[in-house]
């Protein structure tokens, strides 16, 4: 894990006390709020329906048992008890009062960390997979290189007021496990011919109102490279974005309305600018960051133990099923918790279980824990023999719901309920959902559920193999359905099920469906390949045919 330097350190606590004499003058009337607001936005403050709401950058998802214990002691001091971690690997506090959110600063930067760039038309916190460094089909760790692109991008002075805000996500493995072809930026890791690093370059991807695959700009850049390209996609974007809509601002927008081929000119043409030149990274710059990634020393160990556990319990062993994953080291496991149980909002983690979870992480995962983009948190290191007394406190404390991958656990965003920009409610229909699913998850089979409550597309709806968005019909709420989506390596966009359903028929809606794909797959068949298989009319027929 990268640790802050004297530099780094000194940086952060400058800009909180920067933020602190920007919050005095606000509230002694010598800024106006439209003087205010860009300053409180490139600090991770929002103003939403109830109290502002302050999102803390997690760069690509990873956190110490340290971090994990302020982010707990902050929730109760300044807080309501719990944190809500997002899509983006980040983490929200969602009633803080505006007058205390420099002192909440001041003790996130005691342990290295910041909400710089969280929001704002900057570049946003640099994202990954979730099993980086731990996954057996990895080409290469892509930390190092978030790493790398999180110090070069932070405070940029030419790309710290874009046409709007920019996301890059970095996949190292072939499983694309961090949605990267619906970010601005999308990094996959290769290796060329003669086993040289480098990455291939995805460009326009994008959820929101235009919901876009990215498209590949470039096959291969080597890694030495890498700065000097992403600099002059910046440039370019920077130079030619949209700047009088917001809404066509993105650089989607302006890569499909110039064409691929004529954008990637542009680029190239930037290029020769600045390749070779002072943001080429030598290998003695990647293998400085490098050193903070290193493994650990694992432990020989084997599931001696771990089988013998397995035979315990149904209740761990369909957890171990569910909740699990292989790790590239024999005698060890990657656990998932869920933040999906039925007793509270998706995403959402109380003060107590934030306590436990760094207690957790020191005894079980070297000290760490991560944050994922489907607001799950995940163990990487868990020895097998540990896994079951593991299990028992997590289920002790609501953390062991045995629904990853299922229909419960759904990608959702705080809807109307807390976003000032939501047109539909999100939260009861996700507990909705969860009540008639809790006993029938696991025999539904894996199943991807996302939801939001606006065009913005915080839930990620367009890429859920059931997507629901919550829209605005004459002040009543409604909810559009598309079905077939997917954010695996093989991203697609969800199609259109027909005409906005009521509020009230959301979860019958839902039932419909899942009886339909239950009805129709074939064995242990995926939703993904019935779907493809049988298409949407029979669904439409189910939904629709009886309203």
């Amino acid at each position: 894990m990268y640790l802050y330097n004297e530099l780094d350190q000194t940086l952060v606590n400058e800009r909180v006390e920067q933020y602190r004499d920007q919050t005095k003058r606000f509230l002694n009337g010598e800024l106006t709020e439209e003087q205010f607001r860009p300053l409180r936005l490139m600090n991770g403050l929002y103003i939403q329906t109830h109290a502002p709401m302050l999102r803390i950058n997690i760069p690509y998802g990873l956190l110490s048992s340290k971090q994990l214990r302020m982010l707990a002691q902050i929730s109760r001091q300044y807080d309501k008890d719990y944190v809500h971690f997002t899509t983006r690997q980040n983490v929200q506090f969602n009633w803080p009062a505006l007058e205390q959110v420099p002192d909440i600063l001041a003790d996130l930067a005691s342990v290295q960390m910041h909400s710089i760039q969280s929001s704002g038309n900057c570049i946003r916190n640099i994202t990954s997979d979730p099993l980086a460094g731990v996954c057996a089909d990895e080409i290469e760790d892509p930390r190092p290189y978030c790493e790398i692109i999180r110090q070069w991008s932070t405070l940029h002075p030419e790309f710290s007021y874009l046409p709007r805000k920019f996301k890059i996500a970095i996949s190292g493995s072939p499983q694309d496990r961090a949605v990267t072809q619906v970010h601005d930026i999308g990094l996959h890791m290769k290796k060329d011919t003669n086993g040289n690093i480098g990455f291939e370059v995805l460009v326009g991807g994008g959820l929101g109102r235009t919901p876009v695959i990215g498209q590949t700009i470039a096959d291969f850049i080597a890694e030495a490279d890498i700065l000097s390209y992403l600099d002059a996609i910046l440039r370019t974007y920077n130079r030619y974005g949209r700047r009088d809509n917001k809404y066509k601002a993105r650089i989607k927008i302006l890569v499909r309305e110039t064409g691929l081929e004529a954008f990637k000119a542009q680029v190239d043409a930037e290029w020769k600018n600045s390749k070779g030149g002072e943001l080429t990274l030598d290998a003695a710059a990647i293998e400085r960051v490098k050193a903070f990634f290193i493994a650990p020393n694992y432990s020989v160990s084997d599931d001696k133990q771990l089988n013998s556990d397995l035979e315990k319990s149904g209740a761990f062993r369909q957890w171990f099923k569910q909740n699990t994953r292989k790790h590239k080291q024999t005698g060890y496991r990657v656990v998932s918790l869920s933040l999906k149980s039925p007793h509270r909002p998706p995403g959402d983690v109380t003060f107590d279980q934030l306590q436990l979870i760094a207690n957790l992480a020191d005894q079980y995962n070297l000290g760490q824990a991560r944050s994922t983009h489907d607001q799950n948190l995940a163990f990487t290191d868990v020895k097998t023999e540990d896994l079951f007394s593991l299990w028992q406190q997590l289920n002790e404390h609501q953390l062991a719901t045995a629904n990853i991958g299922t229909i419960t656990d759904m990608i959702c965003c705080p809807g109307l309920d807390f976003c000032s920009l939501a047109n539909a409610s999100s939260i009861d229909i996700a507990q909705g959902i969860t009540e008639t699913f809790t006993d029938s998850a696991i025999e539904t089979g894996n199943l991807k559920l996302k939801m939001s409550g606006c065009m913005n597309g915080c839930g990620h709806h367009s890429i859920g193999e059931i997507g629901i968005l919550g829209v605005d019909k004459k002040g009543e709420q409604w909810y559009q359905l598309t079905l077939g989506g997917s954010d695996t390596h093989e991203t697609k966009l969800g199609e259109r099920l027909g005409r906005a359903i009521a509020k009230d028929d959301v979860i019958s809606t839902v039932k419909d469906i899942v009886n339909t794909y239950k009805q129709h797959r074939n064995d242990d068949e995926k939703f993904a390949t019935t779907f493809k298989r049988i298409g949407i009319q029979p669904f439409k027929d189910k939904v629709y045919g009886t309203r």
